[in-house]
Protein backbone atom coordinates (compact mmCIF):
# COMPACT_ATOMS: atom_id res chain seq x y z
CA UNK A 1 0.00 0.00 0.00
CA UNK A 2 2.00 3.07 -0.81
CA UNK A 3 2.18 6.67 0.25
CA UNK A 4 0.07 10.07 -0.85
CA UNK A 5 1.49 13.05 0.12
CA UNK A 6 -0.81 16.38 -0.86
CA UNK A 7 -0.27 19.76 0.18
CA UNK A 8 -3.85 21.29 0.57
CA UNK A 9 -5.88 18.11 0.90
CA UNK A 10 -8.16 19.42 3.58
CA UNK A 11 -10.21 21.53 1.67
CA UNK A 12 -11.48 22.21 -1.94
CA UNK A 13 -10.48 20.34 -4.87
CA UNK A 14 -7.58 19.04 -2.55
CA UNK A 15 -10.06 17.47 0.05
CA UNK A 16 -12.47 15.93 -2.82
CA UNK A 17 -8.80 14.63 -4.70
CA UNK A 18 -8.35 13.13 -1.07
CA UNK A 19 -11.89 11.55 -0.41
CA UNK A 20 -11.77 9.77 -3.57
CA UNK A 21 -8.52 8.25 -3.29
CA UNK A 22 -9.52 7.04 0.12
CA UNK A 23 -12.59 5.71 -1.47
CA UNK A 24 -10.54 3.45 -4.19
CA UNK A 25 -8.83 2.63 -0.96
CA UNK A 26 -5.21 1.18 -0.97
CA UNK A 27 -2.91 4.25 -0.30
CA UNK A 28 -1.86 5.72 2.99
CA UNK A 29 -2.30 9.30 2.88
CA UNK A 30 -0.09 12.34 4.18
CA UNK A 31 -2.45 16.05 4.37
CA UNK A 32 0.02 18.82 4.51
CA UNK A 33 -1.40 22.06 5.75
CA UNK A 34 -0.51 25.51 7.33
CA UNK A 35 -3.42 24.94 10.05
CA UNK A 36 -2.42 22.07 11.98
CA UNK A 37 -5.44 21.68 13.99
CA UNK A 38 -8.05 22.66 11.05
CA UNK A 39 -6.12 19.63 8.79
CA UNK A 40 -5.96 17.47 11.70
CA UNK A 41 -10.22 18.28 12.27
CA UNK A 42 -10.69 16.96 8.62
CA UNK A 43 -8.19 13.81 9.13
CA UNK A 44 -10.36 12.55 11.82
CA UNK A 45 -13.58 12.85 9.82
CA UNK A 46 -12.14 10.91 7.16
CA UNK A 47 -10.37 8.10 9.29
CA UNK A 48 -13.53 7.56 10.94
CA UNK A 49 -15.09 6.31 7.19
CA UNK A 50 -12.30 4.57 5.62
CA UNK A 51 -9.71 2.35 6.89
CA UNK A 52 -6.55 3.56 5.11
CA UNK A 53 -3.86 5.25 7.25
CA UNK A 54 -3.94 8.70 7.56
CA UNK A 55 -1.10 11.15 9.15
CA UNK A 56 -0.75 15.12 9.11
CA UNK A 57 1.88 17.39 9.22
CA UNK A 58 2.12 20.93 9.28
CA UNK A 59 3.25 22.86 5.94
CA UNK A 60 3.94 26.71 5.53
CA UNK A 61 4.74 26.80 2.32
CA UNK A 62 5.64 30.14 2.49
CA UNK A 63 8.01 29.39 5.13
CA UNK A 64 11.44 27.64 4.26
CA UNK A 65 12.00 26.48 7.79
CA UNK A 66 8.54 25.16 7.44
CA UNK A 67 9.14 22.71 4.10
CA UNK A 68 11.88 21.66 5.81
CA UNK A 69 10.36 20.65 9.19
CA UNK A 70 7.51 19.01 7.03
CA UNK A 71 10.19 17.03 4.77
CA UNK A 72 11.68 15.77 7.71
CA UNK A 73 8.62 14.54 9.15
CA UNK A 74 7.71 12.93 5.91
CA UNK A 75 10.26 10.42 6.04
CA UNK A 76 10.29 9.92 9.66
CA UNK A 77 6.54 9.01 8.94
CA UNK A 78 7.94 6.41 6.76
CA UNK A 79 11.53 5.40 8.69
CA UNK A 80 8.52 4.47 11.75
CA UNK A 81 6.47 2.68 9.45
CA UNK A 82 3.47 5.20 10.16
CA UNK A 83 2.93 5.17 6.42
CA UNK A 84 4.38 2.94 3.45
CA UNK A 85 7.01 4.82 1.36
CA UNK A 86 6.24 7.42 -0.94
CA UNK A 87 4.49 6.86 -4.12
CA UNK A 88 2.59 10.57 -4.95
CA UNK A 89 3.55 13.65 -4.27
CA UNK A 90 0.45 16.10 -5.00
CA UNK A 91 1.57 20.06 -5.12
CA UNK A 92 -1.76 21.51 -5.10
CA UNK A 93 -2.47 24.12 -2.40
CA UNK A 94 -1.99 27.68 -3.29
CA UNK A 95 -2.83 30.58 -3.08
CA UNK A 96 -4.28 34.44 -4.33
CA UNK A 97 -2.80 37.85 -2.55
CA UNK A 98 -4.94 40.50 -3.33
CA UNK A 99 -3.81 44.09 -2.74
CA UNK A 100 -0.17 45.49 -2.44
CA UNK A 101 2.40 42.91 -2.35
CA UNK A 102 3.22 40.70 1.13
CA UNK A 103 6.00 39.34 2.10
CA UNK A 104 6.65 35.91 3.68
CA UNK A 105 9.19 35.60 6.68
CA UNK A 106 12.37 34.88 4.36
CA UNK A 107 11.50 38.06 2.75
CA UNK A 108 9.65 36.71 -0.60
CA UNK A 109 6.97 38.09 -1.98
CA UNK A 110 4.12 36.07 -0.85
CA UNK A 111 2.20 35.07 -4.15
CA UNK A 112 6.04 33.68 -5.08
CA UNK A 113 6.90 31.91 -2.03
CA UNK A 114 3.81 30.04 -1.47
CA UNK A 115 2.62 29.01 -5.11
CA UNK A 116 6.26 28.65 -6.10
CA UNK A 117 9.13 28.32 -4.10
CA UNK A 118 7.32 26.37 -1.32
CA UNK A 119 6.69 23.37 -3.98
CA UNK A 120 9.92 23.76 -5.70
CA UNK A 121 11.50 22.94 -2.29
CA UNK A 122 9.52 20.67 -0.79
CA UNK A 123 9.77 18.40 -4.08
CA UNK A 124 13.40 18.80 -4.32
CA UNK A 125 13.71 17.36 -0.81
CA UNK A 126 11.13 14.33 -1.49
CA UNK A 127 12.06 13.22 -4.86
CA UNK A 128 14.62 10.53 -3.82
CA UNK A 129 11.82 9.30 -1.64
CA UNK A 130 9.50 8.46 -4.46
CA UNK A 131 8.89 5.10 -5.49
CA UNK A 132 9.56 3.97 -8.97
CA UNK A 133 6.88 4.74 -11.53
CA UNK A 134 5.54 7.39 -9.02
CA UNK A 135 3.95 10.36 -9.89
CA UNK A 136 4.37 14.63 -8.91
CA UNK A 137 1.20 15.89 -10.20
CA UNK A 138 0.96 19.94 -10.03
CA UNK A 139 -1.95 21.89 -9.80
CA UNK A 140 -1.64 24.68 -11.98
CA UNK A 141 -4.07 27.15 -14.13
CA UNK A 142 -5.72 28.27 -17.10
CA UNK A 143 -4.15 31.46 -16.13
CA UNK A 144 -0.69 31.03 -16.75
CA UNK A 145 -1.45 31.86 -20.43
CA UNK A 146 -2.33 35.24 -21.51
CA UNK A 147 -3.74 34.97 -24.73
CA UNK A 148 -6.64 32.89 -23.09
CA UNK A 149 -9.85 34.46 -21.53
CA UNK A 150 -8.65 33.14 -18.24
CA UNK A 151 -4.81 34.81 -18.53
CA UNK A 152 -6.72 38.13 -19.32
CA UNK A 153 -9.24 38.04 -16.74
CA UNK A 154 -6.42 37.38 -14.15
CA UNK A 155 -4.10 39.48 -15.89
CA UNK A 156 -1.17 38.85 -18.36
CA UNK A 157 1.60 36.78 -16.81
CA UNK A 158 5.02 38.77 -16.91
CA UNK A 159 8.26 37.17 -17.42
CA UNK A 160 9.18 34.16 -15.00
CA UNK A 161 12.18 35.51 -13.62
CA UNK A 162 12.20 34.22 -10.06
CA UNK A 163 14.49 37.14 -8.50
CA UNK A 164 12.28 39.82 -9.77
CA UNK A 165 9.41 37.76 -8.29
CA UNK A 166 10.80 36.91 -5.18
CA UNK A 167 11.79 40.83 -4.99
CA UNK A 168 8.57 42.40 -6.46
CA UNK A 169 7.36 45.79 -5.12
CA UNK A 170 10.56 46.29 -2.87
CA UNK A 171 11.87 48.68 -5.28
CA UNK A 172 9.59 50.08 -8.38
CA UNK A 173 6.17 49.78 -9.01
CA UNK A 174 4.90 46.30 -7.92
CA UNK A 175 3.11 44.06 -10.21
CA UNK A 176 -0.62 44.24 -10.14
CA UNK A 177 -2.32 41.05 -7.50
CA UNK A 178 -3.74 39.16 -11.14
CA UNK A 179 -0.14 39.57 -12.76
CA UNK A 180 1.72 37.90 -9.97
CA UNK A 181 -0.62 34.90 -9.35
CA UNK A 182 -0.65 34.27 -13.05
CA UNK A 183 2.63 34.22 -13.18
CA UNK A 184 3.37 32.21 -10.24
CA UNK A 185 0.88 29.42 -11.97
CA UNK A 186 3.11 29.83 -15.30
CA UNK A 187 6.24 29.07 -13.35
CA UNK A 188 4.47 26.10 -12.03
CA UNK A 189 4.03 24.97 -15.71
CA UNK A 190 7.57 25.49 -16.30
CA UNK A 191 8.34 23.53 -13.24
CA UNK A 192 6.43 20.34 -14.38
CA UNK A 193 8.10 20.43 -17.59
CA UNK A 194 11.35 20.74 -16.46
CA UNK A 195 11.20 18.17 -13.63
CA UNK A 196 9.69 16.04 -16.67
CA UNK A 197 12.89 16.79 -18.93
CA UNK A 198 14.98 15.66 -16.21
CA UNK A 199 13.43 12.58 -15.04
CA UNK A 200 13.69 11.70 -18.61
CA UNK A 201 17.43 12.29 -18.82
CA UNK A 202 17.92 10.26 -15.72
CA UNK A 203 15.76 7.22 -16.67
CA UNK A 204 13.80 7.64 -14.20
CA UNK A 205 10.04 5.98 -14.12
CA UNK A 206 8.53 8.68 -12.07
CA UNK A 207 5.70 10.82 -14.16
CA UNK A 208 5.46 14.64 -13.62
CA UNK A 209 1.81 16.04 -14.50
CA UNK A 210 0.41 19.71 -14.86
CA UNK A 211 -3.18 19.93 -13.94
CA UNK A 212 -5.59 22.66 -14.27
CA UNK A 213 -8.75 22.07 -12.38
CA UNK A 214 -10.44 25.48 -14.22
CA UNK A 215 -12.14 28.05 -12.67
CA UNK A 216 -14.53 26.86 -9.84
CA UNK A 217 -16.44 29.38 -8.01
CA UNK A 218 -16.87 27.27 -4.89
CA UNK A 219 -13.47 27.15 -3.45
CA UNK A 220 -12.38 29.79 -1.45
CA UNK A 221 -9.01 30.42 -3.31
CA UNK A 222 -10.20 34.39 -3.63
CA UNK A 223 -10.83 33.98 0.31
CA UNK A 224 -8.73 37.47 0.46
CA UNK A 225 -10.83 38.95 -1.99
CA UNK A 226 -13.83 41.11 0.26
CA UNK A 227 -16.74 38.97 1.38
CA UNK A 228 -19.09 40.52 -1.17
CA UNK A 229 -16.98 39.13 -4.04
CA UNK A 230 -16.28 35.86 -2.46
CA UNK A 231 -20.72 35.43 -2.52
CA UNK A 232 -20.73 36.92 -5.82
CA UNK A 233 -18.35 34.46 -7.54
CA UNK A 234 -20.24 31.69 -6.00
CA UNK A 235 -23.09 32.25 -7.93
CA UNK A 236 -24.68 30.23 -11.00
CA UNK A 237 -25.61 33.62 -12.55
CA UNK A 238 -21.65 34.38 -12.04
CA UNK A 239 -20.72 30.80 -13.27
CA UNK A 240 -22.96 31.13 -16.68
CA UNK A 241 -21.07 34.41 -16.84
CA UNK A 242 -17.73 32.78 -17.11
CA UNK A 243 -18.61 29.90 -19.22
CA UNK A 244 -20.05 32.52 -21.64
CA UNK A 245 -16.84 34.45 -21.79
CA UNK A 246 -15.02 31.68 -22.43
CA UNK A 247 -13.39 31.01 -19.33
CA UNK A 248 -12.24 27.46 -18.74
CA UNK A 249 -14.52 25.81 -15.99
CA UNK A 250 -14.51 23.10 -13.60
CA UNK A 251 -15.95 21.96 -10.33
CA UNK A 252 -15.31 21.05 -7.03
CA UNK A 253 -16.56 17.45 -7.63
CA UNK A 254 -15.42 17.10 -11.35
CA UNK A 255 -12.03 18.64 -10.97
CA UNK A 256 -11.43 17.12 -7.23
CA UNK A 257 -12.12 13.53 -8.86
CA UNK A 258 -9.92 14.36 -11.91
CA UNK A 259 -6.94 15.57 -10.01
CA UNK A 260 -7.68 11.83 -8.13
CA UNK A 261 -7.25 9.95 -11.50
CA UNK A 262 -4.03 11.57 -11.82
CA UNK A 263 -2.53 10.42 -8.73
CA UNK A 264 -3.21 7.24 -9.21
CA UNK A 265 -5.38 5.93 -12.40
CA UNK A 266 -3.44 3.72 -14.32
CA UNK A 267 -4.91 5.63 -17.62
CA UNK A 268 -2.14 7.96 -16.91
CA UNK A 269 0.57 6.06 -16.19
CA UNK A 270 2.59 8.25 -19.22
CA UNK A 271 1.75 11.03 -18.91
CA UNK A 272 4.41 12.93 -17.55
CA UNK A 273 5.26 16.13 -19.48
CA UNK A 274 1.57 16.59 -20.44
CA UNK A 275 -0.82 19.09 -19.46
CA UNK A 276 -4.49 18.01 -18.27
CA UNK A 277 -7.21 19.99 -18.24
CA UNK A 278 -10.70 20.04 -16.74
CA UNK A 279 -12.79 21.92 -18.78
CA UNK A 280 -16.88 21.78 -18.73
CA UNK A 281 -17.40 18.08 -17.40
CA UNK A 282 -14.54 17.17 -19.58
CA UNK A 283 -10.52 15.83 -18.86
CA UNK A 284 -9.11 16.55 -21.90
CA UNK A 285 -4.98 16.69 -22.79
CA UNK A 286 -4.38 20.65 -23.45
CA UNK A 287 -1.43 22.81 -25.51
CA UNK A 288 -0.07 25.32 -22.72
CA UNK A 289 1.03 28.58 -23.59
CA UNK A 290 4.32 29.36 -25.78
CA UNK A 291 6.16 30.34 -22.87
CA UNK A 292 5.91 27.87 -20.75
CA UNK A 293 7.33 25.49 -23.42
CA UNK A 294 10.46 27.67 -23.43
CA UNK A 295 13.10 25.41 -22.52
CA UNK A 296 16.13 28.55 -21.26
CA UNK A 297 13.41 30.08 -19.76
CA UNK A 298 12.43 26.62 -17.55
CA UNK A 299 16.47 26.05 -16.96
CA UNK A 300 16.89 29.59 -15.18
CA UNK A 301 14.05 29.60 -13.28
CA UNK A 302 14.93 26.19 -12.13
CA UNK A 303 18.63 27.58 -11.19
CA UNK A 304 17.21 30.77 -9.68
CA UNK A 305 14.80 29.06 -7.81
CA UNK A 306 17.57 26.61 -6.54
CA UNK A 307 19.56 29.21 -5.21
CA UNK A 308 16.30 30.77 -3.80
CA UNK A 309 15.22 28.51 -1.25
CA UNK A 310 19.23 27.46 -0.66
CA UNK A 311 19.65 24.08 -2.50
CA UNK A 312 23.18 22.82 -2.23
CA UNK A 313 24.26 25.47 0.04
CA UNK A 314 23.59 24.20 3.24
CA UNK A 315 25.05 21.04 4.70
CA UNK A 316 21.99 19.72 6.01
CA UNK A 317 20.85 16.17 4.46
CA UNK A 318 19.01 16.17 1.69
CA UNK A 319 19.43 19.74 0.77
CA UNK A 320 20.41 19.12 -2.55
CA UNK A 321 19.01 20.22 -5.85
CA UNK A 322 17.63 17.78 -8.41
CA UNK A 323 19.81 17.58 -10.86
Amino acid sequence: MPTILITGGHKGIGLEATTRILERGGFDVIMAGRNLAEVDAVARTLAARYPERIETVTLDLSSLASVHTAAVAVQALVRDQRVTPLQVLILNAGAQFMGPPQYSVDGYEKTFATNCLGHFLLLNLLLEHIQDCGRVVFTASGTHDGKTMDGKMVGKPVEPDAVRLAEDGKSGKPLPWGVRYSTSKLCTMLYAYELDRRLRTKGSSIQSIAFDPGLIVETGLNRSAPAIMQQLMRTSLANRLFKVLGVTMGSLAFSGNALARLAIDPAFAAASGKYIQSSSGQLIEAHSSAMSYDLGRAKKLWADSAVLVGLGMCPREGNKEIE
